[in-house]
């Protein structure tokens, strides 16, 4: 750590998780109000009884919004970060450099004997625990999509099972709901929603600049320059 990385106050060295952190809150706080207020909206026009907030939140509707969302954003990063690993696309930030592909030699990655003395102790050891912690951060992505995709599977099973009752039909069980096409409606249209946004990410960072961000090129680097961002 630097002179100046240590001058820095906890929540200066920190701001980024941080503000991300709250803006989650507030945008989870505003997702819950306005959806107990359009619940409730369908709940009148149907000539039902409304819900409190806090009967919203800890339903299925809810439930099911949240878990559809978190899980498509997992997916996401899950595939993108092992897809980084063998793919690249020339003149990118987000890629590697032509030629570069694969998970690259022990020395470049300071694995085992090749590690420095501050290297977290996984990386130094050598054997099953370096090789899992080598894939640590794509293996929590995907195992956190997992648990989020069934989640919402039982959410979107409960509610839709809700609307059936609703309509005075039968429920179905939780495995012809896996087969239902609302569960795959659900599923594909945020799926398609994070291919789109990553997919123009990597193009668009090949054209386009962001002065300052990590995420970009410098500014003035030329456009086929791969994998630069400083």
């Amino acid at each position: 750590m630097s002179a100046r990385e240590k001058e820095y106050g906890f929540l200066r060295a920190n701001a980024l998780s941080l503000a991300f952190g709250v803006m989650f809150v507030i945008t989870l706080v505003g997702q819950a109000l306005s959806g107990v207020a359009d619940f409730n909206a369908q709940q009148v026009a149907n000539g039902l009884e409304q819900v409190s907030l806090l009967d919203y939140v800890t339903s299925s509707s809810f439930g099911v919004d949240v878990m559809e969302n978190w899980q498509s954003e997992y997916l996401q990063f899950f595939l993108y970060i092992f897809a980084t690993v063998w793919l690249v696309q020339r003149g990118s930030s987000e890629s590697k450099r032509p030629g570069e592909e694969g998970p690259e030699s022990d020395e470049e990655q300071k694995v085992g004997r090749h590690a420095d003395e501050d290297s977290p102790a996984w990386a130094r050891t050598g054997r099953l625990r370096t090789a899992v912690f080598a894939r640590s951060l794509g293996l929590l992505m995907g195992t956190l999509f997992l648990l989020t995709w069934a989640a919402s599977s039982v959410a979107g099973w409960a509610a839709y099972n809700s609307e059936q009752l609703g309509q005075r039909e039968d429920p179905v069980s939780y495995v012809g709901y896996l087969g239902a096409a609302d569960f795959w409606n659900r599923s594909f249209q945020n799926w398609q929603s994070e291919m789109l946004a990553v997919g123009s990410m990597a193009v668009f960072s090949v054209y386009l600049r962001q002065r300052g961000s990590p995420e970009s090129k410098p500014v003035g680097a030329p456009h086929a320059v791969t994998g630069q961002t400083s």
